[in-house]
């Protein structure tokens, strides 16, 4: 098996990439021009595709280089926030946390930035994933969000979410506004990646039939597509805690009010090597706060949890 080239090439190509520039990626890397120039073309050479058109002052990826580099820089960002996180546990007051970039930007975030006012001197390591990733080792919480079949072990549900319709303000007033529920169907279904289910189970519940809709859009990211609805593209099916803020800003209503268990929920997983009180600390306030985050009656039973943190 072929040896994989070194770090340096790689990082070379991600800077030059970045600023189309290999005399500004010498700049930021600390390297001379011709010595990126160099770890480029030996990328290039080990690949056997080139990378970029090289033009007298400039620099444009290639179909190669464009399909190279997405994968490429997940891959330096792991490795980045790996070495932060061994750094950080040598500070006994740091506590890494994992947790899915959409949750962290719609409510964990306000959750941490509250914490952090009132305990200024413990750091906060927010690590947002948009694929479950391989983290365990390195956070100290791990947040995941599970199907109901297939719960992490050993960890806490955080709340019963439950499901939403969501659309943008313009299509639940005015003359041509939705008045029943099979007027969805005029406009876009904005579907996630995965979670495509999510409509089957809300139109089960409004006596839709859905495969009656021919007008789609979908994508990766559940915070994509609230942006999507939220900028009149369409409708959108999405769980209650990522839709809340959108709601509370105004930026996207419930035509029909219909809340639907959701398969999908959020689980709090702690590392069996994390004991120490600021974890605790940091622990008991992310529980909190999800308890008052959703209605008492959303709230899973923990009564009878035997998990030991």
């Amino acid at each position: 098996m072929k040896p994989p080239p070194p770090l340096n090439y790689i990082r070379s190509f991600e800077c030059s990439a970045r600023h189309l520039s290999f005399t500004e990626a010498a700049n930021e890397l600390g390297y001379t021009q011709a010595a990126i120039s160099n770890h480029v073309r030996a990328l290039e050479q080990y690949l056997g595709r080139q990378l970029f058109i090289r033009y007298p002052r400039s620099l444009e990826l290639t179909e190669m280089g464009e399909a190279f580099l997405p994968t490429l820089r997940q891959g330096l960002n792991q490795i980045d926030f790996a070495t932060e996180s061994v750094l950080a546990a040598v500070r006994n007051r740091t506590v890494v946390i994992s947790c899915p970039t959409s949750l962290a930007e719609n409510w964990l975030s306000r959750c941490i930035a509250n914490f952090s006012k009132q305990n200024p001197e413990v750091e906060i390591l927010l690590h947002g994933t948009i694929w479950e990733e391989r983290t365990e080792q390195i956070a100290d919480f791990v947040i995941s969000i599970r199907r109901y079949d297939n719960k992490p072990e050993g960890a806490l549900q955080l709340w019963e979410d439950r499901l939403a319709l969501l659309c943008a303000p313009q299509f639940a007033a005015g003359p041509d506004a939705f008045k029943a529920p099979q007027d969805i169907l005029k406009a876009n279904w904005i579907a996630v990646h995965g979670r495509q289910e999510l409509w089957q189970d809300m139109t089960t519940a409004l006596g839709i039939d859905a495969a009656v809709n021919d007008k789609r859009l979908s994508t990766n990211s559940t915070n994509i597509a609230l942006e999507l609805a939220a900028n009149g593209a369409g409708c959108l099916v999405t769980t209650l805690s990522l839709a809340r803020i959108y709601m509370e800003r105004g930026l996207l209503v419930e035509p029909f009010p219909n809340h639907v268990a959701s398969p999908w929920n959020y689980y709090l997983s702690e590392s069996q090597v994390s004991k120490g009180a600021v974890v605790k600390k940091v622990r008991e306030w992310i529980l909190a706060e999800a308890e008052r985050f959703m209605p008492q009656s959303s709230q899973p039973d923990r009564t009878n949890s035997t998990v030991d943190f």
